[in-house]
């Protein structure tokens, strides 16, 4: 929740949404087809602003749970395809 922002709505409301740090890790660790699309997607709006060793510090751990190590160089394979790191 630290990490957590306000993101104003048209209507002039705010809603709390998490860091995009933190939805790429949370959308790497289900990683479904989808996540990877959406994870794409951050990366290209916020590629050069994010920590990535926030990212890969946090996502390592909960990759070895899942016995799943593989997402992490997944992940790395998308962030040379858009010039990041």
């Amino acid at each position: 929740m630290e990490r957590a922002s306000p993101w104003k709505l048209e209507s002039g409301e705010h809603l709390i949404t998490c860091s995009a740090e933190d939805l790429i890790i949370h959308k790497a660790f289900a990683g479904r087809n989808r996540d990877w699309a959406d994870i794409e997607h951050v990366l290209e709006r916020h590629g050069p602003h994010l920590n990535f060793q926030l990212i890969f510090d946090e996502l390592r751990p909960l990759l070895e749970l899942k016995e799943e190590p593989e997402n992490e160089e997944r992940l790395r394979r998308l962030m040379e395809r858009e010039g990041l790191r």
